[in-house]
């Protein structure tokens, strides 16, 4: 019986692919095989003995301790894309509500109830003061062409905007669905002195951390419109309100509110519901799922963030996996363990991903406890596990 912690709500759709029959699953478990979670925070938590994977049902990461995972050998899974077309339909309403003032003609709106027979005049009275402008024709940097940048990318072309794109490390996948008509940006400056609009895809990471600040936004034009659905950490809050104050910021909309921010007519704060729908939920949940229990059962890693994506169609009852440092001669030393044991290998995939690898090894029959024993003496081995495929 393999055990399934969920520290957040995971839905239905998703719980329901692990079978009552083989998976005991609930939010007291102790000892857990894998953990489901959306954005609870682990990194004060410690980490079970037990703990072979950690599935985050959405993208980002920056709640779970991926180092302290690595080291111990637990695989981080999360769900790419699962909610790409939720973020994507929110950042286009927040281009609207960047250009048209629509959030503050609600406000002001709501804010003469009670004028009776008033109301209709004060309206057209006051309309001109949330007149706004339109998006068609300006022009939008996407920086960070991942699934949801590409998707925002696409949608803006579609809307009449002109569209300048940034994403050195852009994938092979994400090119394919970018429209031609994205132009490429030789760096962040030069893209930030050009649009009317950014829209910001990146990750929050070292490198990301407040790259948003005094300098970028002296770059800008006046004016400028800044939407963030991907992280908080990203703008550095102090120098956003400045240039909002300078007039260089005309409007930032963002999904991370922070008690800063709040009470600033030019910032609209939505409350983190980028990935908050049905579908999203249903999506994440279900694609996360699949992933530990494919792990969990067969050994495969799709979509991990800090092991190598592996996969190998099973060709026998016994699967050996072994994670380790990415060091030579490891594949070589499993193999004469093996060996000296009479063990057969049927197939064999290797990967690495920086520091880390991780081998699939289908063998014509079962280890006892000493060789497994043995295989995790060796320098470097971080986790051995025997799977009975079933």
């Amino acid at each position: 019986m393999r055990k399934v912690l969920t520290l957040n709500k995971i839905d239905a759709a998703g719980l329901s692919l692990l079978p009552h029959d083989d998976y005991e699953i609930g939010t007291e478990i102790k000892s857990p095989d894998a953990i489901l979670l959306r954005s609870f925070k682990m990194h004060d938590m410690k980490l079970p003995d037990s703990l072979l994977a950690v599935g985050r049902a959405g993208a980002g990461v920056n709640n779970i301790p991926i180092e302290k995972c690595t080291e111990q050998g637990i695989v981080v899974f999360n769900s790419p894309g699962a909610n790409a077309n939720a973020v994507k339909e929110l950042v286009i309403v927040g281009l609207f509500l960047a250009s048209r003032d629509i959030y503050q003609g609600i406000v002001y709106s709501q804010s003469i109830k009670g004028k009776a027979d008033e109301v209709s005049n004060l309206v057209e009275k006051n309309k001109e003061n949330y007149a706004g402008c339109e998006i068609a024709g300006k022009t939008l940097g996407v920086i960070g062409l991942g699934k949801i940048g590409v998707m925002v990318a696409n949608a803006a072309l579609d809307l009449g905007m002109k569209v300048i794109g940034l994403d050195p490390y852009i994938s092979v996948e994400s090119a394919w669905g970018l429209s031609k008509e994205v132009t490429r940006a030789i760096g962040l400056d030069g893209l930030l002195a050009e649009c009317d609009y950014i829209s910001i895809h990146t990750p929050l990471n070292d490198s990301t951390k407040g790259i948003f600040n005094e300098s970028k936004f002296k770059i800008m034009k006046k004016g400028m419109r800044i939407l963030n659905f991907s992280r908080g950490g990203i703008v550095n809050n102090d120098d956003l309100i400045k240039a909002i104050e300078d007039g260089i910021v005309a409007r930032y909309v963002t999904d991370f509110p922070e008690e800063e921010l709040l009470g600033i007519n030019q910032v609209i704060p939505i409350p983190h519901l980028g990935a908050s729908t049905a579908e999203a939920e249903v999506n994440c949940a279900v694609i996360v799922t699949k992933q530990v229990k494919d792990f969990l059962e067969k050994g495969n890693i799709v979509n991990s963030v800090n092991y190598p994506d592996a996969s190998l169609p099973v060709s026998s009852k016994f699967r050996l996996v072994v994670m380790n440092k990415n060091v030579p001669n490891m594949v070589g030393q499993i193999s004469a363990i093996l060996a000296e044991r009479n063990v057969n290998i049927i197939e064999m995939l290797n990967k690495s991903k920086g520091e880390y690898a991780y081998n699939i090894i289908d063998i014509e029959n079962e280890l006892d406890e000493k060789t497994l024993k043995t295989l995790e003496s060796i320098k470097g081995v971080v986790k051995v596990r025997l799977i009975t495929i079933v």
